[in-house]
């Protein structure tokens, strides 16, 4: 069963083709019959899984068996404990309440990489970062719950998917997973990850 573990850039689309100009994954990675297991928007950035392996492609990406994906998001504004307590709790959105969501404020990760652009810098209105665990993939769905609780995201990267984590990897870049640690994640019920 092969895996991919790719560092999506900013501005990328998680598919191989692009009818408007846009950059894809054809501009970082030669694999046929390789699909997203899952999607992470254009302009979010971070750890796409990529599989020619339906049931693998399943696992990863279908809400029932709970994997969870591992986001560290910049927002505008301080974020305090009354806000990551309503994370923690779950957030009403247009589609229905969220999952209860790992969350909790980080200081900005320092092995992360220079965004190009940057992310709009206003002196007035500081920024805080928060590392958000959840167990769906509903459409852009922590941008929304950052809305919701009156912090928009300015940055979103996705550190981890279940047991992977872009460790290594830089951005436009992508490492193979070895087949038994693959394995090893089919026969697991459910995979968290702390990070």
């Amino acid at each position: 069963m092969p895996l991919l573990l790719f560092n999506k850039p900013f501005q990328v689309l998680s598919q191989f083709t692009s009818t408007d100009g846009k950059k894809s994954l054809a501009n970082f990675i030669r694999a046929p019959g390789m699909r997203a297991a899952g999607r992470l928007d254009y302009d979010s950035e971070g750890l796409l899984l990529l599989t020619d392996e339906g049931a693998l492609q399943a696992r990863l990406a279908d809400p029932k068996w709970k994997v969870e994906k591992v986001y560290w998001s910049q927002v505008e504004g301080e974020i305090g404990e009354d806000v990551l307590t309503d994370l923690r709790s779950g957030i009403d959105l247009n589609d229905g309440r969220t999952l209860p969501a790992r969350a909790e404020r980080i200081d900005e990760p320092t092995n992360l990489w220079p965004r190009d652009p940057p992310i709009r810098f206003r002196q007035a209105i500081p920024t805080s970062w928060v590392r958000l665990g959840i167990r769906e993939g509903r459409n852009r769905q922590v941008r929304r719950m950052t809305a919701a609780v009156g912090h928009p995201t300015l940055r979103l990267v996705r550190w981890s998917v279940g047991p992977w984590t872009l460790e290594g990897i830089q951005p436009g870049e992508f490492r193979t997973v070895d087949e038994k640690e693959v394995a090893t994640f089919m026969e697991k019920r459910t995979v968290t990850r702390d990070s």
